[in-house]
């Protein structure tokens, strides 16, 4: 053991970490106790089989956290325990030659048993549960040979329980780092997991165990949302890990279901569970936290965990048809503006045919024209709403109304060319496509 020869015997490299007692009041006494200390762990390292009994069942029967393992693996948890034993025992005898190993063994007990989720208080009272354990025998045989020995072994006392402390240390810091791997591995398998729904790139018969590993149903009811991101900084891309905190806060309109955030280059995913009403998505939408100037849109619902890919695509869909003022979208509230987005060329061709005609007028003109007309279809062709939300009578919404059908040749009467105009506008709106 490392403590007891560097405090007791001069042997060891290293300097002592207290300066050294005159030679006549320590060579003998502690030449002596280090002596008795060999004696009695000889005697123990000839016994391991039966102290590693006993060891063991001790941790079956006052540690918990042990006993599934010693149930699954009996042998194996004996081959440990006995492994950890001989190697930490010869250290009180070979510091040197065994202090390596005694401290490769204790953390790769660490690193095991951080892997089967055994807590790292249940390894470390085992810990000194084996320290108790060899100092007892310890005494005990000392006892035995020579009971006047005892008062030599007490000198070494602390030397044994410091060894116990450094040896919980060592596991500890194992224990913790293979923790952080684990961490680490298990969150990043969930990304992959996430980006692989999200993508439509999963394979059916890894649902299940996605359903397990995420938390969630694999044939549940899911949106998905999507908060646009502006430029992201260096080393902040999709592959960069998980986002620090989600770009809006999310209400709680399901109690139980947890939203679950991926970053995009482009946007923030998150997974939004559905187990409410139809109407849960409005709702959800109403009281969205979205910070001024953000763009926000939400998808459709789906069904199962395979369409989160529809999900993903419908989301980015509604964030397309959000306007650059910000603000959230819900899709199944703006189809006419997500038919518009989903094909930039043709809804940019029929505003040009539409809307062309107006292009040929003075700028702030064609903006009153444009108004007016936006407001009359936003008032359900109600041109006295339309005159109260413009601040004019309603005689001037007519007439500009005349004056766009004329320039235009469509007839806003018609349900066919108010279809097409409403459908131009919003092309127009989205696509940021009108002329200087």
């Amino acid at each position: 053991m490392p403590q007891v020869v560097r405090s007791r015997n001069g042997a060891l490299h290293g300097p002592s970490p207290v300066p050294p007692l005159p030679h006549r009041f320590r060579s003998l006494a502690d030449r002596e106790s280090v002596e008795v200390l060999h004696r009695a762990a000889r005697v123990l390292v000839a016994s391991l089989p039966a102290l590693t009994d006993r060891l063991v069942e001790a941790l079956y029967a006052q540690e918990p956290a042990y006993r599934a393992a010693i149930d699954s693996d009996r042998a194996e948890v004996w081959q440990e325990v006995h492994h950890s034993l001989r190697h930490n025992v010869g250290s009180l005898i070979q510091p040197r030659e065994f202090r390596e190993s005694a401290h490769r063994t204790s953390r790769w007990i660490g690193e095991i048993r951080a892997e089967q989720g055994v807590p790292l208080d249940a390894v470390l009272h085992a810990f000194r549960m084996g320290g108790a354990m060899v100092w007892q025998d310890l005494v005990d045989e000392t006892a035995r040979r020579d009971p006047d020995d005892i008062r030599l072994l007490v000198h070494v006392a602390a030397d044994v329980w410091n060894f116990v402390d450094e040896h919980c240390g060592v596991v500890a810091d194992a224990y913790r780092q293979a923790e952080r791997r684990l961490s680490w591995r298990r969150e990043n398998r969930q990304r992959l997991m996430i980006a692989a729904l999200l993508d439509g790139t999963a394979r059916i018969a890894d649902l299940a165990e996605a359903a397990e590993m995420l938390g969630l149903p694999e044939q549940g009811r899911y949106a998905v949302l999507a908060v646009a991101v502006g430029p992201r900084g260096p080393g902040s891309g999709a592959g960069a890990g998980a986002i620090a905190r989600p770009p809006v806060e999310l209400p709680v309109c399901t109690p139980g279901a947890t939203a679950l955030w991926h970053p995009g280059p482009d946007a923030e995913f998150a997974i939004l569970p559905l187990t409410g009403p139809p109407g849960e998505l409005s709702e959800l939408a109403a009281a969205l936290d979205v910070p001024a100037g953000t763009r926000a849109g939400i998808g459709s619902a789906v069904e199962g965990l395979a369409a989160l890919g529809d999900a993903r695509r419908l989301a980015e869909t509604a964030l397309r048809a959000c306007p650059a003022s910000g603000g959230t979208v819900l899709l199944d509230e703006h189809l006419p503006d997500a038919l518009v987005v989903s094909s930039p060329a043709l809804a940019g061709a029929l505003a040009d045919r539409v809307l062309g005609p107006l292009d040929r007028l003075d700028p702030a003109d064609r903006d009153v024209i444009v108004e007016t007309l936006t407001a009359w279809l936003d008032a359900d062709g109600s041109a006295q709403r339309a005159g109260a939300r413009l601040y004019c009578h309603r005689n001037t919404v007519l007439n500009r109304l005349r004056r766009f059908e004329q320039l235009t040749g469509r007839c806003l009467t018609r349900p066919r060319d108010a279809v097409e105009v409403s459908l131009a506008l919003a092309a127009r709106r989205l696509l940021g496509t009108w002329g200087p």
